[in-house]
């Protein structure tokens, strides 16, 4: 299995599929460059991606639970359906990314940048969302169960939440 940029095709990283996601899964790629990369249903559990750039890679389907992601930038992202269940996303930058069906559940996204974002489906049940920006996000049927919004920007979003 190669991890591969989607616009230019470079292999990123490369091993065999069996092998997979135990490297990554322990992952330091810390400030990597993995923009546009497709890590769809990729083993990232635990990994510590702080301030990488995941700038609308394709990580649909992935396991990121538990994972370091603060400062990091995921504009653009599909997220879909990943589990991104008590990961850390402080300050992440997730401006216009889709995290439609996605597992943020305990998941920490204080002062992150949620704007025109796809929540819908989303569980975000017990997240920290405080200070962060959902202004013109969809959180169309979005499980918002006991997660704290102190301060958080709502400005156009859009739908309405379980």
């Amino acid at each position: 299995m190669n991890i591969v940029n989607r616009y230019t095709g470079a292999v990123i990283f490369s091993a065999e599929a069996e092998s997979m996601g135990k490297l990554v899964a322990m992952a330091f790629l810390s400030e990597a460059d993995l923009s546009g990369a497709d890590l769809s249903v990729a083993n990232l559990s635990g990994a510590n991606l702080f301030v990488a750039d995941l700038s609308v890679a394709d990580l649909s389907g992935a396991d990121l639970s538990r994972a370091y992601l603060a400062g990091a930038d995921l504009s653009g992202a599909d997220l879909s359906g990943a589990d991104l269940s008590e990961v850390n996303l402080l300050g992440a930058n997730l401006f216009g990314a889709n995290l439609s069906g996605a597992n943020l559940s305990r998941a920490d996204l204080s002062g992150a940048n949620l704007s025109r974002a796809n929540l819908s489906e989303a569980d975000l049940s017990g997240a920290y969302l405080s200070r962060a920006n959902l202004s013109g996000a969809n959180l169309y049927e979005a499980n918002l169960f006991e997660a704290n919004l102190f301060e958080a920007v709502l400005t156009n979003a859009i739908g309405y939440c379980k």
